[in-house]
């Protein structure tokens, strides 16, 4: 089913990010997790690419096992960097033969060791001529990427605003945000996207943090804050993983209910594959908002 087309029925969605294991052991791991998740009944899964399309085929076959093993409405992820416009058809025919009616398209990371995007005279350059491409060629629901505090590279709040605006016209059906861990960010943001004539529904994306020098890493990366006061809590216990983990799943717990008791239309998890705290996390959610 098309995601936007769950949304008419509901008011909320709750829905999980997946990674594609790289290794065998990783794999059943992952099994593991993926059984305890799937108990919660998602609204949908999406399976993320890796940079430079490095994971294409396990997204495919990830895609494809949920999609079609499992029953469950997936969405996959696909990155334009690197990638010819001939590459991008045949990767696109490949998941509407599997079946898939989701794709979150994104421009992706900059090739490995550079931070420069460079070039691509065969394909496209931004998101949004992608999520162009494909909507007037496929029959997707296309979900784009939105950031409540700033792309990292944007000049400014309303130039990055400008840029959301030019995916949603370009044909994104609906859009997940960056993690963030102050919801004033998000409201403000979702302010200033209806200013703009943005008027698709803006999922939060949550991060339960396990572990104090990932999210330092992916918060350099991504451009998002960690309050000071967070920040603090986790580093003085930062050797300690149990206490990184309750610190971190209840910060989740508190910014997810925040989000809904407010209106929010539901949370996406970036689970980094690890179910425990993304089982926790839903479990806590009271059914009113469920």
């Amino acid at each position: 089913m098309k995601i936007n087309k769950l949304f008419l029925p509901n008011k909320k969605t709750f829905s999980f990010e997946f990674f594609p294991p790289k290794d065998y052991m990783t794999a059943v791991r992952f099994g593991i997790n993926v059984g305890q998740l799937m108990s919660l009944k998602p609204s949908f899964v999406s399976i993320t690419y890796g940079a430079g399309g490095s994971s294409r085929d396990n997204t495919f076959d990830l895609v494809d096992f949920f999609q079609n093993e499992l029953g469950l409405t997936c969405m996959a992820h696909y990155t334009v960097v690197g990638a010819t416009l001939e590459k991008i058809a045949y990767d696109m025919r490949t998941l509407q033969d599997m079946g898939v009616e989701n794709v979150m398209l994104l421009r992706g990371d900059p090739p490995k060791g550079s931070k420069v995007f460079p070039e691509n005279p065969d394909g496209f350059n931004y998101a949004s001529d992608l999520i162009s491409f494909v909507k007037k060629n496929f029959d997707f629901c296309i979900g784009a990427a939105a950031y409540p505090e700033k792309h990292i590279e944007a000049a400014s709040m309303d130039d990055d605003l400008d840029n959301l605006k030019r995916k949603v016209d370009a044909g994104a059906d609906f859009l997940v945000t960056q993690m963030f861990f102050d919801n004033d960010y998000y409201w403000e943001f979702l302010d200033n996207a209806v200013q703009k004539g943005i008027g698709e529904r803006i999922i939060p994306g949550i991060i339960p943090i396990t572990s104090y020098t990932q999210i330092k890493r992916f918060a350099e990366i991504s451009g998002a804050k960690i309050p000071e006061q967070i920040e603090k809590q986790l580093a003085e216990v930062q050797a300690d993983k149990q206490k990184v983990y309750e610190i971190g799943l209840n910060i989740a717990k508190k910014q997810s209910l925040d989000l809904l008791k407010d209106g929010a239309p539901g949370i996406h998890v970036f689970t980094l594959n690890k179910s425990r705290a993304a089982v926790e996390l839903y479990d806590h959610i009271p059914k009113i908002y469920k």
